[in-house]
């Protein structure tokens, strides 16, 4: 495929086939995907037949395990001491799961009855985590009641934010970084999905920043090289299920400076980005994104796709 995407120094060539496989190892949505340090790529999808599926950098099957996660959705891989471990959310069992990297349960956090925020389980949809450099994390339910919900190191519970009360939006908290390079203290920076718009909150709940990204539908947040990048499900999804999406580069200030897939970022004199939209018929639904830590490229998990596999495209 010939077909370059991109703008200015964020310009990327789609990798033809990679990642595709057989009917052994079937997609539903393919709805988070994350890098480890040996290079292999971990794949989220909600089909119970293999609901992880591990590649190496040049799209081979190195292994698949997971069969009881009907909602997986969120993957965050994280160091801990000398081993990396896995954190998965499941929006139909209403849980958090840690493992180590190939599928061993550690640990699962189910719904937070204890904080009277929930009548039932299924009022509990976890989309994904976020982590503090002290090994606290916070649960972000963007499918459920839009509570941030904070744990400590020791995996107990400590708080919770948000919500209707809180102001965050429903569909809000879905994705998302801990930010521990703008300032003293980290801060969540929240991916607002069906909200258009990126939300700082402190580790304590208080609103500090909103940034509009008008015309798309931020899902994620991964970081590298001091940029984000930001998967947006559809162009003004919902209102538009049948938009293909793109993928947003923003620099420190989150400004956009490039979109993958989609129309190049235009910031009017008043300093405010003008809407968005995909331009080429490349994506369908982009959910997560990671960033080979080797040579940049881009892996894409797609949802509301037709069950395809993730995507690869090689930096230009």
């Amino acid at each position: 495929m010939s077909t370059i995407l991109g703008q200015g120094d964020f310009r990327y060539r789609p990798v033809p086939g990679w990642g595709v496989l057989d009917a052994a190892t079937p997609v539903k949505n393919g709805n988070a995907i994350a890098q480890d340090r040996a290079g292999h790529v971990y794949f989220v999808t909600d089909h119970t037949a293999n609901n992880v599926m591990v590649y190496d950098r040049a799209g081979r099957l190195v292994s698949k395990w997971g069969t009881d996660l009907p909602g997986a959705h969120g993957l965050t891989i994280v160091t801990e001491g000398d081993r990396e471990v896995l954190y998965l959310t499941c929006t139909s069992t209403n849980r958090v799961r840690k493992t180590t990297l190939d599928g061993t349960v550690l640990a699962e956090w189910g719904w937070p009855e204890h904080t009277g925020k929930y009548a039932k389980a299924a009022e509990y949809m976890p989309a994904w985590t976020l982590h503090h450099p002290n090994g606290d994390f916070f649960v972000l339910d963007g499918y459920g009641k839009d509570y941030v919900l904070h744990y400590g190191t020791d995996g107990k519970f400590k708080a919770i934010f948000g919500g209707a009360e809180g102001g965050i939006g429903h569909f809000g908290p879905h994705g998302g970084i801990m930010d521990t390079w703008s300032g003293p203290e980290p801060t969540l920076l929240i991916a607002m999905c069906d909200q258009q718009h990126v939300l700082r909150l402190s580790v304590t709940g208080e609103k500090l920043q909103r940034v509009e990204l008008p015309g798309g539908n931020p899902r994620m947040f991964h970081r590298h090289k001091g940029h984000l990048f930001c998967p947006h499900i559809g162009d003004n999804w919902p209102a538009d299920f049948n938009s293909r999406g793109y993928v947003s580069v923003l620099d420190a200030e989150l400004r956009v400076v490039a979109n993958i897939g989609g129309t190049p970022p235009v910031y009017d004199d008043k300093g405010q980005l003008r809407k968005m939209a995909h331009q080429e018929e490349f994506f369908n639904h982009p959910h997560d994104v990671a960033v080979d830590a080797q040579d940049d490229s881009l892996y894409v998990a797609q949802a509301s796709a037709g069950g395809t596999y993730p995507l690869k495209l090689e930096r230009v």
